[in-house]
């Protein structure tokens, strides 16, 4: 007999289903996460703590005529497997597979591609004003976690939403607050009452007829503070009261029979309405309910321990290394401070805020807050080291240029992740940064090479006294051996790696390994290479690139970025300023968003392999040829 997951049409299918039956399914939805996630990798623990809401929601509501808009969504798995993904969704992640996130070309039940933080109200508000522009009448329905909360943009959202009071139903995820079980049920019993047809048609008529008699507009507000006074005592709610939003909640997120009923009841709403869903991340999984942080967003694992897959006797990350070196240099310099947007963990930091709690500082998902609350601290004498992902930074780029270099400010930004990352797809590869980065004026812009590099780049960044932006990778690093201490480089110095006489190949950060692979197996057909480390995006070292470019005639540059307005671009201006005219060929990525896919996969396909790279050189070696052969303008 086919399960009940698999018989599934689709979300409509929900609403002939009854409570226990729903609940049955809701295991089965559970078990297929856990099961797949395991062998792909993805965000579990947020997608096991809303499988009871995502069930709920699409049975009260008619997607694809309704619009469910999911915040980052990485809690989404659930809706996926709820609209006719089931086969596919074993490729989850995966090259050509479906994505780890919501996505309009995937699914018209996916009515807005998400993957970063806090968009969802903003979004969910833009439907709705367009639906009430088009006459239409579908129901609007945001549904954004506490951790995005904390994002400004979503306060935006929420301010013109209780402004403009547009039917509107925003679902607030909570799985951080702690609210005690007799507040919850109690609360739960007054959402569902104070929301019900009955209550709010006699509401309306007790206010109608109160309004006529004398003295009854009084009577009416000494009512709707009584109200609010009852709800503010049971609820947290009356901050999104102040917004202009009606407040329901908070409720339990896991019992199926009372979601359905208030959500049926809050879909009769008008006007703006937030409702409270408490939820627990990893639910179903032990594993993942005792250790949320690592299951958030886990590579594959054991099924039967919660063991994460790890190569054995792999080099540290880059991420670990960074955080290691900032705790020593810490040690030894007390103004130096760390701050990141809700990523802890994931940009290493874990060791700096046990050992410096009092200097370090986790601003919520509010990376625009980060860089100005950075640039602050650093008017008044301290060294802060803003942690972010590359991709994340893109958020901020308004403070980066305006708060920090305008002011020729010392915050040093640690871009975590920065080039391809992987499975996560377009919204997290960091492939834009160096050309949003180096056209800015004071900033200095370091990719190292390996881990080694690294360390000496985060003394140099201190020391620097300017803003300074620290790319590197995600995942293991080279497994070079790191010194106990490291040492500074000179700004806008490069290094000269391997002599060549044929082609001068320029790359930086961990691609200048694959360039001198790339530059052994040219050796092998006759082709002699140098290979330079640029070190520096900016400043380059002029001396250095403008001389091995006219001593070999042929360049090739390498980066992990996009080639529009990147290192290659970079250098093409450097040679063109010094009238240098040597055939060049960039090696980068195009100018389109990458797909998901593992990072030696996408290098690969996108020539940033050693294989690539060495096809690049003997590209510009034929150009250089042909050059050479065509006949003078004298002639």
């Amino acid at each position: 007999m086919k399960k009940m997951l698999e018989r599934l049409n689709g979300p409509a299918d929900l609403k002939s289903l009854s409570i226990p039956e729903m609940e049955a399914l809701g295991e089965e939805i559970r078990e297929e996460i856990i099961s797949t996630v395991s062998r792909t990798g993805g965000h579990l623990a947020s997608s096991l703590g809303v499988v009871e809401l995502t069930l709920a929601l699409h049975r009260v509501f008619n997607a694809p005529c309704d619009k469910i808009v999911w915040d980052v969504g990485h809690q989404a798995y659930a809706h996926k497997l709820l609209t006719g993904r089931l086969e596919a969704f074993g490729t989850l992640r995966q090259p050509e597979g479906i994505s780890g996130f919501p996505k309009r070309s995937e699914s018209c039940y996916d009515c807005f591609d998400v993957g970063h933080s806090s968009t969802s109200i903003s979004a969910a508000l833009g439907l709705a004003t367009a639906r009430d522009a088009l006459g239409t009448k579908e129901k609007i329905v945001a549904v954004i976690g506490d951790g995005s909360l904390t994002g400004g943009l979503a306060f935006e959202g929420l301010n013109q939403a209780g402004h403009l009071k547009k039917d509107l139903v925003v679902v607030l995820n909570d799985n951080e607050m702690s609210i005690s079980g007799n507040v919850g049920a109690i609360s739960s019993f007054l959402s569902r009452k104070m929301t019900s047809p009955p209550f709010l048609r006699l509401k309306k008529e007790t206010e109608a007829l109160l309004g006529h008699l004398p003295g009854g507009r009084d009577l009416v507000q000494i009512i709707r503070r009584a109200e609010d006074s009852i709800k503010g005592f049971f609820t947290p709610g009356m901050l999104f009261e102040a917004f202009g939003f009606n407040y329901v909640g908070p409720i339990s997120g896991h019992e199926l029979e009372d979601l359905v009923e208030t959500l049926q009841n809050v879909s009769r709403m008008k006007g703006p309405v937030l409702v409270h869903v408490l939820t627990t991340k990893g639910k179903g999984y032990p594993p993942a309910e005792s250790n949320p942080a690592l299951f958030h967003g886990v590579a594959p694992f054991d099924r039967a321990t919660g063991e994460v897959h790890a190569e054995k006797n792999a080099p540290p990350s880059y991420t670990s290394v960074f955080g290691r070196t900032l705790t020593e240099l810490a040690e030894k310099d007390e103004r130096i401070v760390a701050i990141t947007a809700a990523m802890v963990e994931g940009t290493g930091l874990s060791s700096f805020a046990a050992r410096f709690p009092q200097r370090f500082f986790d601003v919520g998902i509010a990376e625009q807050h980060a860089v100005t609350f950075a640039a602050g601290q650093a008017c008044h004498g301290l060294r802060p080291v803003v942690a972010v992902y590359s991709t994340f930074l893109q958020r901020a780029y308004d403070n980066v240029l305006h708060d920090v270099c305008l002011q020729n400010l010392p915050v040093v930004f640690a871009l975590d992740r920065g080039g391809i990352v992987g499975a996560d797809g377009p919204t997290h590869h960091g492939t834009f940064d160096l050309s949003y980065l180096r056209h800015i004026p004071n900033i200095v812009v370091m990719a190292p090479r390996d881990e080694e590099e690294l360390r000496r780049g985060m003394v140099t960044a201190l020391q620097a006294g300017r803003p300074f932006a620290l790319r590197y990778p995600r995942g293991a690093g080279i497994g070079v051996p790191l010194s106990p201490h490291p040492t500074s480089v000179s700004i806008g110095r490069g290094e000269k790696l391997r002599n060549g006489s044929d082609a001068t190949l320029i790359a930086v950060g961990p691609s200048v390994y694959e360039a001198i692979s790339a530059a052994e197996t040219l050796m092998g057909e006759g082709i002699d290479a140098a290979v330079l480390d640029a070190r520096f995006i900016k400043p380059l070292d002029e001396a250095l690139l403008l001389a091995e470019a006219r001593r070999t005639g042929v360049v090739v540059t390498v980066e992990e970025n996009v080639l529009a307005g990147g290192f290659g671009s970079a250098v093409l201006e450097l040679l063109s300023d010094a009238g240098v005219s040597v055939p060049v060929v960039r090696v980068g990525l195009p100018d389109a968003f990458i797909d998901q896919g593992s990072q030696s996969e996408l290098r690969a396909r996108h020539g940033l392999d050693a294989a690539g790279i060495a096809e690049a050189v003997r590209k510009a070696l034929h150009a250089n040829c042909t050059l050479s052969k065509r006949p003078s303008m004298s002639a």
